[in-house]
């Protein structure tokens, strides 16, 4: 990596030099650099991302028994749950159990022509 980062900054230092030489051809310099920058930068990431490909494909029986065994149950809660918003985020309590709570009310609107008094 330390490599592909040295050479870009070598075609990116080198680069005004030959815009001035060559004119327009600063630019295709560039876009070379960068070009060859990604090139490198992809390389060093397909392993990485063939790894998680792999991952995914064994994770993907857990997660459709997951959707299969679960999927009815949240269907159900999500139509008893009009507003999720008022509600705090899940806690589980050391005992296992999975709460959660109603977030408080918020203050009741003031009547039409009524003044809030600063103290």
């Amino acid at each position: 990596m330390k490599l592909h980062a040295a050479f870009f900054a070598a075609c990116l230092t080198a680069t005004p030099l030959a815009a001035q030489d060559e004119g327009d051809q600063g630019l295709s310099l560039m876009e070379e650099g960068a070009r060859l920058f990604f090139r490198g930068l992809m390389s060093e990431m397909e392993p990485a991302l063939r790894e998680l490909e792999g991952m995914a494909d064994e994770m993907r029986p857990a997660i459709e028994d997951f959707a299969r065994e679960m999927g009815p149950a949240l269907r159900d809660l999500m139509g008893k749950v009009e507003d999720w918003s008022l509600y705090e985020p899940p806690e589980i309590l050391p005992n296992g159990d999975i709460i959660i709570r109603r977030k408080p009310d918020p203050a009741p609107p003031l009547p039409e022509g009524g003044e809030e008094i600063e103290l």
